[in-house]
């Protein structure tokens, strides 16, 4: 094998890896960044491109297409000292290549930290129902706060979800006694109310009774009254009559008052006989 064969074939290796590095296939989606001597040269969009070999390097390859970011989840403490979990999702792009690459250091890692950063200073302000019921208002917050310094970096927040925001599990057995001991509080109340209700409608009942019971001791007093004046319009000056029915009202109450079952003994008046004696008497004489 002569010299110059291997010259040729050497040239034509060198010819082929040359062109093999200068020219550049970019797909779509993505967009490369050009270094020359280790300065930022140029962006290679989709499609052929031909870089100088040997001067060029392709440094950096950029994806255009809309990036997730899943940022985990946090313990946040709220205004009332109450510990929450949160996490986020993130949806960006990167529209500035070149302020993505040389801007910060890794573009990823830096909007998710600060949606992180973020996320804890919006729920600090707010109180724990506010928090848990305010997911609306702090994605619009967040993203709100996050969108100058994503656009300082080449990107565009195009939105940021919260994905769950719930208490700790401390937190959520505090809440679970605190709720048992509302509802407690709530039953106690409505006995207690019962019990007014009760006190009220039998105090109320009494005063009725008493009422009615006087009212009926006022009917039998006028009608013992009336009894008492038709009497003595009947018996005008004659008082045996009168005598006699009291006697024997006196004995009545007597014999029911010997008749009755719980009767053990029985005082009588040391007078009794002379008393219907004397009754009898003037019936007699009459």
């Amino acid at each position: 094998m002569s010299a110059g064969f291997i010259v040729v074939v050497a040239i034509l290796a060198f010819a082929l890896v040359t062109v093999w590095k200068g020219v550049r296939i970019v797909p779509q989606g993505e967009e490369w960044i050009v270094e020359r001597l280790g300065k930022y040269h140029g962006t290679l969009h989709p499609g052929l491109n031909i870089i100088i070999p040997y001067l060029d390097r392709i440094a950096y390859k950029l994806v255009t297409k809309d990036i997730i970011l899943d940022v985990q989840e946090q313990e946040v403490i709220t205004k009332d000292n109450a510990v929450i979990l949160t996490n986020a999702i993130a949806f960006i792009k990167v529209t500035d290549p070149v302020k993505a690459v040389y801007g910060v250091v890794d573009f990823s890692e830096a909007i998710r930290n600060l949606i992180m950063t973020t996320l804890r200073s919006i729920t600090g302000e707010m109180e724990l129902d506010q928090a848990l019921s305010s997911r609306d208002k702090i994605k619009v917050r967040l993203r709100e706060s996050i969108a100058d310094e994503a656009v300082d970096w080449g990107l565009t927040v195009k939105s940021v979800e919260i994905q769950d925001i719930k208490p700790s599990a401390s937190m959520q057995k505090a809440m679970e006694m605190q709720a048992s001991a509302e509802r407690e509080r709530k039953a106690m109340v409505t006995r207690a109310e019962g019990e007014k209700q009760s006190m009220i409608l039998q105090a109320e009942a009494r005063v009725e009774s008493a009422r009615r019971d006087a009212e009926a001791q006022v009917t039998l007093a006028e009608a013992s009254s009336e009894a008492i004046k038709r009497v003595a319009q009947a018996i005008g000056d004659r008082d045996t009559p009168m005598l006699y029915l009291l006697g024997e009202k006196y004995i009545t109450a007597i014999t029911h008052l010997a008749g009755s079952d719980n009767a053990k003994m029985i005082v009588l008046p040391a007078d009794v006989q002379e008393a219907v004696r004397g009754v009898l008497g003037r019936f007699n004489k009459t």
